[in-house]
């Protein structure tokens, strides 16, 4: 287990991303301590996915700031996003021995030693020779979380974890990402509509409209739907501030 220290791992400053003359990020303020699940919820077209891919540089901001106090920021993509070609090992490993900092710093038996080790913490020991083919989506989805770990992150960013899983894989993943908190000590970013994944995996909430903030708080407030933003994404419904794009 990684050694616990209180420190912000991670702080967004007034963000803002324009795509075609219009601000899909607007202002956007708020910040995660280590050890710490944020959710960040809202329709589809929200903004959700883009904060992600901001934090971790996909895509250059245009104004704010992102701060980090130190170590790795890694991503667990919506789909995966494995190496077909490669077996389980391979993806897992393909961090250390690819990055410039990392690829003289361990012998080839201690990256078998840490793959192993990672697959342990998901639950999936022993598959290191499988292709992703052979493996179900839930499957896959803990091997990309081995593969984001690998690196010892500071802040772990996962994009709709339990997207295209049926409700017990969801359970497991949900699972999963809480175990990963508890064991890495990481802040945590989870980019979800499932209230399930909400209840189970954070520890705040913030929920974007038009790319603002229209709502933050704990699960519990949000479910308490005190507000018209909160009440409409709580209830799914069509009546509320917020409007669908067609």
């Amino acid at each position: 287990m990684y050694n616990k220290v209180e420190i912000m791992s991670i702080e967004v400053k007034n963000l803002i991303k324009t795509f075609n003359d219009k601000n899909v990020i607007d202002d956007v303020s708020f910040k995660v301590s280590d050890g710490e699940v944020l959710a960040i919820v809202g329709f589809s077209g929200s903004g959700k996915s883009t904060i992600l891919k901001l934090i971790c540089g996909l895509i250059k901001k245009d104004g704010g700031e992102i701060i980090t106090e130190s170590g790795d920021i890694a991503m667990s993509f919506q789909y995966s996003a494995l190496f077909d070609s490669m077996n389980v090992a391979d993806n897992i490993a393909f961090a250390l021995r690819e990055r410039k900092d990392l690829r003289k710093k361990y012998t080839e038996k201690e990256i078998r030693a840490i793959v192993s080790e990672k697959l342990e913490l998901v639950g999936l020991k022993g598959i290191e020779r499988k292709f992703p083919a052979e493996l179900s989506g839930g499957m896959q989805k803990r091997v990309s979380f081995a593969r984001a770990i690998v690196t010892e992150p500071r802040t772990i960013l996962y994009d709709e974890p339990t997207a295209g899983l049926d409700p017990i894989s969801s359970t497991l993943i949900e699972d999963y990402i809480v175990r990963l908190k508890d064991e890495t000590n990481a802040a945590s970013i989870v980019v979800t509509h499932q209230m399930s994944t909400i209840k189970r995996t954070a520890d705040k909430v913030i929920m974007l409209y038009d790319g603002k903030i229209v709502f933050s708080g704990t699960p519990d407030e949000l479910m308490r739907m005190e507000t018209p933003y909160t009440k409409q994404f709580v209830t799914a419904s069509l009546d509320g501030p917020m409007i669908m794009a067609a």
